[in-house]
């Protein structure tokens, strides 16, 4: 019986003196900072490793991380410059930098953080119009941003950024901005359609200025490989009327020309003009010779004329 309870005693014993050791050690974890306080004023910050403090005289009096983290910035009333009310939320973000200020500087870090950043908000709405809240989210980030961080900084907290989450119009300023997008919709399907209808117009113009342009040079081409044509059957004529036997030969064809030329108008007319001497083949012969000579005459005389 008694070997027992010097058992159950000697672990008593171990446990308070664990207990009692226990104490004495502060271990803090990564990314975070232990603000110690001796006799109710602060004496030091414990960043992450082991630490030895005084029970009774010392306390851990602040834990804070230092990680980034996020505060929401709850919905809020704001007016613009143009007298338009909108509902606008954020998230901010923010790194604890000095746990010593942030212990003692202010008494709720968050709440404190928070109102600052609707402060700032609607401050800088008021200096936009409506559509400058739309269009310049940007910079109404950026400027929040900047308003927040010069004013926790004594708070011992770096503001990295601010985010606008939404921003809420009136019903009635959306049903107007509902119409207005309709409207501009509209306009660009309008000013597509025309500017299609104009360049199919100038297409069908180009085409037809390139077919016109083609037609002429093919009639230019035609009637150049046309005169190419005649002046070398002219020039070959003439090699052949210059030669032996060519003079009677052309005679010949003139004759029968003549001839063929009165038996159509015998065969297809209504009325018929026969020469006076229309039997005579001879004579109508002697006659084609007689014009072919004077013909050639005049091109002789043409000829010597102009080398003259």
């Amino acid at each position: 019986m008694f070997e027992s309870m010097g058992f159950a005693l000697l672990v008593a014993m171990a446990v308070l003196l664990l207990l009692f050791l226990r104490s004495f050690v502060r271990i803090v974890p990564q990314n975070e900072a232990f603000v110690v306080e001796r006799l109710g004023k602060y004496d030091r910050t414990l960043l992450a490793g082991f630490h030895i403090t005084i029970p009774i005289l010392e306390r851990v009096a602040y834990k804070h991380s230092l990680k980034e983290f996020a505060v929401d910035v709850a919905s809020q009333q704001a007016i613009t410059r143009d007298n338009v009310p909108l509902g606008i939320d954020g998230v901010l973000y923010m790194k604890v930098m000095d746990p010593r200020a942030a212990s003692y500087g202010v008494e709720n870090l968050q709440f404190a953080i928070t109102q600052l950043a609707q402060t700032s908000m609607r401050a800088e709405i008021g200096k936009l119009s409506l559509d400058d809240t739309f269009e310049s989210r940007e910079n109404i980030n950026a400027r929040v941003t900047h308003a927040i961080d010069e004013a926790s900084e004594s708070w011992g907290t770096k503001v990295l950024r601010y985010e606008v989450k939404d921003i809420t119009p009136p019903a009635t300023i959306l049903e107007e901005m509902e119409k207005q997008m309709g409207a501009e919709r509209e306009r660009r399907v309008s000013v597509t359609t025309s500017e299609g209808y104009r360049q199919a117009q100038i297409n069908e113009a180009e085409g037809d200025k390139q077919a016109q342009i083609l037609r002429a040079q093919g009639t230019a081409e035609s009637l150049t490989i046309e005169a190419s044509a005649r002046a070398e059957a002219i020039k070959t004529i003439s090699e052949a009327i210059n030669s032996d036997g060519g003079s009677a030969a052309v005679a010949q064809q003139l004759a029968e020309q003549y001839i063929k030329a009165f038996e159509k108008l015998a065969r297809e007319g209504t009325v018929a003009l026969l020469p006076a001497d229309g039997g005579d083949v001879s004579g109508m012969v002697a006659k084609a010779f007689t014009a072919f000579n004077s013909l050639q005459g005049q091109v002789e005389t043409t000829r010597t004329g102009g080398k003259s």
